[in-house]
């Protein structure tokens, strides 16, 4: 009973060291991370300003935005209801809606762009993955694994496969799986 009395006054000790440290270490920073980009903000609890508010709500095609290290452009968009050429080809369940992007390297290290991280959503809220299979039939796609040196940019088509009658409304854009992403008004 002594034994875990000492530990979980041990425990104790230790996390709240680490949360004043914490706290210090943050105490001037009036930058948040959100979308996966730095928003600088002048409100001490870090929440973006007016004009990064004013800047989301207008990203469209040709609007540059960024998640992480890259830099996105939505370039135009087209529809089909078969990619690839007349030997080797691949039919849509609806049709296939061609993103067409321009990705920048905007960090300091080689960085690999997959369209496979990227999602579509519809008016409806509903998401739609990207079609890597799709993307293999598709000359020059780039979307499938694209590794990008720093300074340097890629132009590649992310395929969605989506039903016929459904109204794009946004595209969510990922420097990695695991990036918060940035949408991308359609």
């Amino acid at each position: 009973m002594v034994l875990v009395t000492i530990g979980a006054l041990v425990l104790l000790l230790f996390g709240g060291c680490a949360a004043i440290v914490a706290a210090i270490g943050s105490a001037g920073d009036t930058s948040r991370v959100t979308t996966g980009r730095i928003v600088e903000s002048d409100d001490p609890t870090g929440e973006p300003t007016a004009r990064t508010k004013a800047r989301e709500k207008q990203a469209g095609i040709g609007t540059a935005v960024r998640d992480g290290e890259f830099s996105f452009t939505v370039t135009k968009m087209d529809k089909r209801a078969r990619v690839g050429g007349d030997f080797l080809s691949k039919d849509a369940q609806g049709v296939f809606l061609l993103v067409y992007i321009t990705v920048e390297n905007i960090g300091d290290e080689a960085q690999a762009f997959s369209g496979s991280a990227q999602k579509l959503y519809d008016a409806k809220g509903r998401e739609f993955e990207a079609s890597a299979e799709a993307a293999i039939y598709l000359q020059d796609s780039k979307s499938l694994y694209e590794k990008i040196n720093p300074g340097n940019s890629v132009r590649g088509v992310v395929l969605f496969d989506i039903p016929k009658n459904t109204d794009p409304a946004a595209i969510e854009l990922h420097d990695s799986i695991f990036s918060n992403g940035v949408k991308v008004q359609l």
